[in-house]
């Protein structure tokens, strides 16, 4: 009977084995990519129970349902039925399980509400306007990023208050009322009885600090095994909760972490890779297990891997390995233009379909923002292979693109009621719900066009007003449209419809996403503008009208959904893709500024986190790997030149396809010598020193204070000048301590520059 529940230690190799039999203590498995993981903690479950230990006394913390499902089934298929009574879930779904039982101890009814994301929204958006703030100074979305931000690093508002560095950030910001709103935002809550998601972290951390002897002690009994998969993403209150729960006086500390440091890549969710680089000095005991054999992936991939990780210095030393000989080497594509780029990974893709037999769902795109998968969904179209965007929406079918078409669309056509119905009241002025249905229906009974009935219908005085504001508007967008390209049109409409000006003012991480995907449409417009190049059987059109744009991109975006076909090319972003695998990936757009971020570049530890992303973008690729660059591409509405990214300089020749590196089309004048990627040396990316700016003395200047003329610093590049701010608040700003490429643009609002007095 016994070797029957034994007999799944079989399917293990000595090292995995070792991990799911060390059953006591505190134990640490570092999991490299494609070793086995979820295996080892399903596994590991499986024998505690067999071993006997009571399904009810083993917590597993995971960060996804979907992951929590999985466990429990493959559990389920060891032992049976008993799986289904461990305590397997997501942080937030078992601590509010706990939290319906015993809330009233910190002051909150056990069947309180939890507030969504839009309730949260809500709540503070009524705060601001009581305390008569600001709205575009206090977006909603950038107090909520900042209060979330406070509660995941245990810092209440008493707290927020008492620390200087919040406060002087808030200031600089002119933002000055924040820790009003949070104190403000949190006894809303608590009189609502209400808990927001992060919430059920910190207020699982009080009711067990604040209640030793009774609740913390009873959990920790109860849970006498905890397990936490992707252990380098928790953050840092998720870790002193842990604490809470295995480390008390008088008992073993079992509890079993599964994760790989370098595969931290969720910093900007508060997650921090020092939970996962500490443990060892928390828990001196700790036995480590060490996965570092990759079933996934060729060697030339796994070697790559190995080479680019050694470039961080912070980390648990490791070395993944393989038996998956041979295989093809990477490719990399070097293309003149982002144009060029996203064509050519559309024929790589049509020739290993051909060659190897390849399905389109085994095929995945990667790319450091959400913003690039527009160039490569206009030529998958083009090519007519099916696709799908995973994790988000198509580039066209974002709110923030089709609020923005529909601006356009507008000013083309004043006859299309959907865009006015869309754009009428967005951003908010004035016009309610009341006044739009009454115009939809008049215009109805009149068989009018709603623009047409704009000008029949009778409004109130401060509704009249509205109104005149938004004909206006779109009357002077009609007029710019007919004097002017489609490019100038589009950024004289991006700025008056005051689109940009409030994804501006949210700078927490999904705001910044969405000024991204703002300036990658208007990127769009630029090179439609000044594309003279034509694809096989395109004819000449040299009309460069906003009409024309759009007629363009209609016909890319009438998609056919009716079919739903699986097998689909999956374009995501890396984070995205954490987990994930198939048969063959491309990783586009790498470039310096853009992987690695340009917003990465003033730190080590950042750069190291692009790094550790780019270590996880390659090993999703099990068969075949393409790395792909272009020399120029369109940013911030200018072309701009880019050297090709630092990671790429860290892979060795041997891994690399050098006829493919080496495949070019001409050099347009100005480029120089071409480089020949297939023999970059392994040594990290050399910026000729500047003067070293000590980062407690940087302070970075208000965005709104820097002018043409003015001396910066900036801790990377050092001391500039800035020599124009565009329209679109982008500054070129010449660093003359810089080897190459002295002029560096950069949007004011992210760029961190202090200003020299």
């Amino acid at each position: 009977m016994q070797e029957v529940a034994y007999s799944y230690l079989n399917n293990l190799n000595e090292v995995q084995r070792n991990a799911v039999t060390t059953t006591d203590g505190p134990v640490m498995v570092i999991a490299g990519p494609g070793s086995g993981k979820t295996r080892v903690l399903t596994y590991r479950i499986a024998h505690l129970i067999n071993m006997g230990v009571h399904p009810g006394q083993i917590l597993a913390l995971t960060f996804t349902n979907k992951a929590a499902r999985e466990m429990k089934e493959r559990i389920e298929n060891v032992v049976g039925s008993a799986a289904r009574r461990v305590w397997a879930g997501t942080f937030h779904s078992l601590f509010a399980r706990i939290l319906r039982v015993e809330a009233h101890k910190i002051g909150y009814p056990n069947d309180f509400t939890i507030y969504d994301t839009d309730d949260t929204k809500s709540v503070i958006s009524e705060i601001i306007k009581t305390l008569n703030l600001d709205k575009k100074t206090y977006n909603v979305g950038a107090v909520r990023s900042r209060i979330s931000s406070a509660k995941s690093n245990l810092i209440t508002p008493k707290a927020y208050v008492a620390n200087e560095d919040l406060m002087a950030l808030d200031r600089m910001n002119r933002r000055p009322h924040i820790h009003v709103i949070y104190e403000k935002y949190v006894e809303k809550c608590q009189r609502a009885g209400a808990m927001d998601f992060d919430d059920l972290l910190l207020q699982m951390f009080r009711l067990l600090y604040q209640n030793p002897e009774g609740v913390r002690e009873k959990y920790q009994r109860q849970f006498k095994y905890v397990m936490v998969d992707e252990f380098q993403d928790t953050n840092y209150l998720q870790y002193e909760i842990l604490k809470l729960l295995v480390l008390y006086q008088g008992s073993e500390e079992h509890i079993c972490i599964v994760g790989d440091d370098a595969q931290s890549i969720y910093s900007f969710r508060g997650a921090t890779i020092e939970n996962i680089l500490q443990f060892e000095h928390d828990f001196p005991d700790v036995k480590t297990f060490k996965l570092e054999q990759n079933y996934r992936s060729t060697s030339f991939i796994v070697q790559a891997a190995n080479e680019v990780i050694t470039y961080n210095k912070r980390q648990i030393q490791k070395k993944i390995w393989t038996d998956n000989d041979g295989g093809q080497k990477i490719k990399i594509i070097k293309a003149m233009t982002e144009n060029e780029e996203g064509r050519r990974v559309a024929d790589s893709i049509i020739e290993l379909k051909n060659r190897h037999n390849l399905k389109n769902e085994e095929i995945a795109i990667l790319y450091r923002t959400n913003a690039q998968s527009r160039i490569f969904e206009e030529h998958l179209r083009r090519f007519n292979i099916p696709y799908r965007v995973y994790g988000g929406l198509s580039f066209y079918q974002r709110k923030e693109i089709k609020d923005l078409i529909a601006y356009m669309r507008l000013t083309i056509n004043e006859k299309d009621d959907e865009a006015l119905k869309r754009i009428i009241n967005y951003p908010r002025r004035g016009i309610g719900k009341t006044t739009i249905d009454q115009l939809i229906k008049l215009a109805n009974d009149n068989e009018m066009s709603m623009w047409e009935t704009l000008s029949h219908m009778e409004f109130n005085s401060r509704s009249r007003r509205n109104v005149g504001e938004f004909v206006n508007i779109i009357k002077s967008m009609r007029a710019k449209a007919v004097a002017s390209n489609a490019y100038d049109a589009a950024v004289y409409i991006s700025k008056k419809s005051g689109v940009v000006d409030l994804l501006k003012a949210d700078n927490s991480i999904e705001g910044m996403n969405r000024i991204e995907n703002i300036n990658a449409l208007l990127d769009g417009v630029k090179e439609f503008v000044e594309d003279d190049t034509l694809e096989e059987g395109e004819v000449a059109n040299s009309d460069r009208s906003l009409s024309s744009f759009l007629q363009t991109i209609s016909l890319m975006t009438d998609q056919d959904d009716d079919s739903q076909d699986p097998d689909t090319v999956t374009l995501m972003s890396v984070h995205s893709a954490k987990g994930l695998e198939y048969r063959s990936v491309f990783v586009v757009g790498l470039e310096e500024n853009l992987f690695p971020s340009y917003m990465s570049l003033t730190t080590p530890d950042q750069i190291d986190e692009e790094r550790r992303l780019f270590y996880v973008a390659i090993t999703r690729a099990e068969e075949l790997l393409t790395l792909s660059f272009a020399n120029s591409r369109y940013q911030y509405g200018q072309m701009r030149f880019n050297d090709p990214s630092r990671f790429l300089e860290e892979i060795s020749e041997d891994c690399v396809d050098a006829l493919m590196s080496i495949k070019k089309t001409v050099e347009p004048k100005g480029f120089g010598e071409p480089k020949i990627l297939g023999n970059f040396k392994p040594v990290a990316k050399a910026l000729k020193p500047v003067t070293k700016v000590n980062p407690k003395d940087f302070h970075p200047s208000p965005a709104h204070k820097i002018k043409e003329g003015m001396k910066v610093l900036h801790l990377q590049f050092g001391e500039g000048e800035v020599k124009k701010i565009d329209e679109r608040n982008v500054a070129t700003i010449h660093f003359p301590e810089l080897d190459t490429n002295q002029e560096k643009r950069i949007m004011l609002q992210y760029a961190k520059l202090q200003i020299v007095e």
